[in-house]
C-alpha cells in the first residue's frame, strides 16, 4: 500500500541588489518563476522574503528579509516546512552558506536550491561542495565587477577626462555635452555633462585661493565671506543641501574648497576609496561594512589634459597645497594624539544649549575651561542671540555634580534610578517601528515616481529635464533607505538586568568619585554615559546618564545643577 505525500508549504527567500540598475520587480519575478519550478507539485510558496538593494556580501544575518525568515524558524507555527532560492548566488556568497546551513539543520526546515535539484542534505559532503562552489563563484563574480569597473573609471578620467558623476564642484555647474557613448545607455535617454564656471559662484572661488594665498587663515575667509553676505555652497544650492543648516561658511567647506584639484580645469578620479572593514573582528560571521576613506594625493587619478575652464592656475593650487601642510600641526601632517598630565574630565560630553554645538576644553591659568566659540557673523546669519565666548570652568561643575551621582547610585537608591531610567525608554521600539513604516512608505511612493518618470521618458520628453527628476527623487529615495538602515541596525534597548550588571560593574560610585585618580574619574564619567548641556543665561548645566552602551536615550534620568559661568 503506498503512501500519499503531503505536499509541502514553502518560503521564498530572494535578493536583488540595484546598484547595477536592476528592476527589483524583475528580478524577483524571475527568481520566484525558477523556484516554482523546482519544487513543481511538491508544494506551494505561502510566504516570501525579498531583499531589495541589498549587496550579497551582506551576510543572511544583517539582511531585514533573510533576517526576519531566520528569526522565523525558531517559530513552530511559521507557516511552512521548507525553503527556497532561485539562485544560490543570490543568497550566499563567499561562506555565508557554511555558517547559516546549520541554523535550517537545527531547525529541521529544509534548503530547496535548483542547482542541487531538490533540498540540500546536510549529510551529503558533495551538497555542500556544490553550495560552497556557488558562493566562491558570487564573491568572485563581484570582485570581477568591482575590478572591472575601477578599471574602467579610471581609464575614462585619465583618457577621457570623462565627467564620471556626482555633484558639481561649487564654482561649477553642469551642461549637456551630447548623447552618452553607450548605445544603450544613449537609447535610455542618457547624456554626458561636462563642468562649466557658474557666474554667481566661480569668482568666490577665485577670491577663497586669493585671500589664502596673501596669508588670510581658513577661519578669517569664512568669517569674511559670512559677513559679506555671501551664500555658503549648502545655502546655494538648498534642493540638494536639505540635510545642511545654509546659513554661513564653515571652516571644512574653505578647506575642501582649497583642497579641490578640479578647479585647475582637471577631472580628477579616486579622491576616496571604499574599505570594507570587519564589523567585529571577534565574531567574522557579521560580515563587512563600507568605510569612505581619502586617499593619499599619489593615488588620485587626473586626467591628461584640461577637460573644462579652470577657475585657478595649477601654480595657484600648487602653492595653497604647500601653504597649508606647512601649516599643520607636525612635519608630515598628521597630528598624534598624547595624553596629557591634566585630562578634561569631561572631553566631548559637553554642548552649548544656544547652538547646539559640542563645546571644546581650554587650558587655561591652570584651570581646565570648555569653551564655545561662536564669530558674530555666524551669529547673526543664523539668527542665534550667541556672545562670541561663552565659557564654563570644569572645577565649578565637578563638586555638585559629583555629589547628584553620588546620591542618585547610593546603596539604596540604585534600584530606583534604574527603573527611571528603563521607564524613559517604554514606546522607543514603537516609535521607531512607525518612523521605519513612514520611511519605506516613503520608498515606494518614490518607486512610483520613478515607474512614471521613465514612462514620461519613452514618451519622448526632454531627457535633461527627465533626468533631474529621477536625481532627484533617486536621492530622495536613498536619502529614506539610509535612515530605515539606520534605524533597523540600531540595537536594542539595554534589558534592566544589562544596565544593573553595568552599575555594579562600575563599583561603589561615590567612593570612585571622591577618591579616583583625574584619568579613572573620565572612565567613570564615560561608563555613566554622561552628557551635559550649558545654559549662559541661567548658569546652570543639565546633566544626563545614559546607562546603555550602544545608543543615548532620548529622555533620560537628568539633573539640573548652578554654576559660575561666563560669557
Amino acid at each position: 500500500m503506498s503512501t500519499v505525500q503531503q505536499p509541502l508549504d514553502f518560503a521564498f527567500l530572494g535578493r536583488v541588489s540595484t546598484e547595477d540598475k536592476q528592476d527589483p520587480e524583475s528580478s524577483r519575478n524571475w527568481q520566484k518563476a525558477r523556484a516554482e519550478t523546482l519544487i513543481g507539485p511538491r508544494g506551494r510558496i505561502v510566504a516570501e522574503y525579498f531583499d531589495i538593494d541589498r549587496s550579497r556580501s551582506i551576510p543572511p544575518q544583517r539582511r531585514p528579509e533573510a533576517s526576519r525568515l531566520l528569526d522565523s524558524l525558531s517559530d513552530p507555527g511559521r507557516g511552512f516546512q521548507a525553503v527556497v532560492i532561485g539562485e544560490p548566488q543570490r543568497a550566499f556568497y563567499g561562506s555565508q552558506f557554511v555558517m547559516t546551513a546549520p541554523v535550517f539543520e537545527h531547525y529541521r526546515v529544509q534548503l530547496w536550491v535548483p542547482e542541487i535539484g531538490g533540498p540540500i542534505d546536510p549529510s551529503n559532503e558533495a551538497h555542500e561542495l556544490i553550495m560552497s562552489m556557488y558562493g566562491g563563484i558570487s564573491k568572485g563574480e563581484r570582485t570581477r565587477i568591482k575590478t572591472r569597473v575601477r578599471s574602467s573609471m579610471a581609464a575614462q578620467a585619465l583618457l577621457e577626462g570623462r565627467y564620471l558623476g556626482g555633484r558639481p564642484p561649487y564654482g561649477y555647474m553642469l551642461v549637456d555635452a551630447g548623447p552618452h557613448p553607450n548605445p544603450s545607455k544613449a537609447a535610455d535617454g542618457k547624456r554626458m555633462r561636462r563642468l562649466v564656471p557658474d557666474p554667481q559662484t566661480a569668482g568666490v572661488v577665485a577670491r577663497i585661493f586669493a585671500e589664502y594665498l596673501l596669508g588670510l587663515g581658513i577661519f578669517a575667509i569664512a568669517e569674511g565671506l559670512t559677513r559679506d553676505g555671501i551664500p555658503s555652497p549648502s545655502a546655494h544650492d538648498r534642493k540638494r543641501n536639505r540635510h545642511r543648516s545654509g546659513i554661513a561658511w564653515s571652516k571644512g567647506t574653505v578647506r575642501a574648497i582649497l583642497r579641490n584639484p578640479r578647479y585647475t580645469g582637471h577631472q580628477v578620479w579616486a579622491k576616496q576609496r571604499k574599505d570594507e572593514v570587519l564589523l567585529d573582528v571577534n565574531d567574522v560571521q557579521l560580515g563587512h561594512h563600507t568605510l569612505l576613506r581619502w586617499n593619499g594625493d599619489d593615488e588620485w587619478v587626473w586626467s591628461r589634459d584640461q577637460v573644462h575652464e579652470p577657475l585657478i592656475t595649477h601654480e595657484d593650487f600648487a602653492q595653497a597645497k604647500a601653504l597649508m601642510g606647512s601649516r599643520g600641526r607636525t612635519p608630515g601632517g598628521e597630528h598624534k594624539t598624547r595624553r596629557t598630565l591634566n585630562p578634561y574630565l569631561f572631553r566631548g560630553a559637553f554642548e552649548c544649549c544656544l547652538c547646539d554645538r559640542r563645546m571644546q576644553g581650554q587650558w587655561s591659568h591652570e584651570e581646565a575651561y570648555y569653551r564655545c566659540r561662536f564669530p558674530e557673523e555666524y551669529a547673526l546669519a543664523n539668527k542665534v542671540h550667541h556672545p562670541r565666548n561663552v565659557y564654563v570652568r570644569e572645577a565649578d561643575v565637578v563638586p555638585v555634580l559629583d555629589r547628584w551621582i553620588a546620591a542618585e547610585f547610593a546603596p539604596g537608591r540604585i534600584a530606583a534610578t534604574v527603573d527611571t531610567l528603563m521607564k524613559e525608554d517604554t514606546g522607543e521600539d514603537a516609535r521607531r517601528a512607525r518612523e521605519v513604516a513612514e520611511l519605506r512608505q516613503t520608498m515606494s511612493e518614490c518607486d512610483r515616481k520613478l515607474k512614471q518618470h521613465r514612462a514620461v521618458l519613452e514618451a519622448g520628453a526632454d531627457p535633461v529635464e527627465v533626468t533631474q527628476w529621477m536625481n532627484e527623487t533617486k536621492a530622495e529615495r536613498s536619502a529614506a533607505e539610509a535612515k530605515v538602515h539606520r534605524l533597523e541596525r540600531t540595537p536594542k534597548k539595554a534589558g534592566k538586568d544589562d544596565v544593573m550588571k553595568m552599575v555594579n560593574d562600575l563599583g561603589d560610585i561615590a567612593r570612585v568619585l571622591g577618591e579616583a585618580e583625574p584619568w579613572d574619574k573620565v572612565e567613570l564619567y564615560q561608563g555613566l554615559g554622561l552628557r551635559m548641556r550649558y545654559d549662559p543665561v541661567k548658569n546652570s548645566v543639565r546633566a544626563e546618564i545614559h546607562l546603555d552602551p550602544h545608543q543615548k536615550s532620548n529622555d533620560p534620568r537628568g539633573g539640573m545643577v548652578r554654576v559660575r559661568g561666563g560669557t
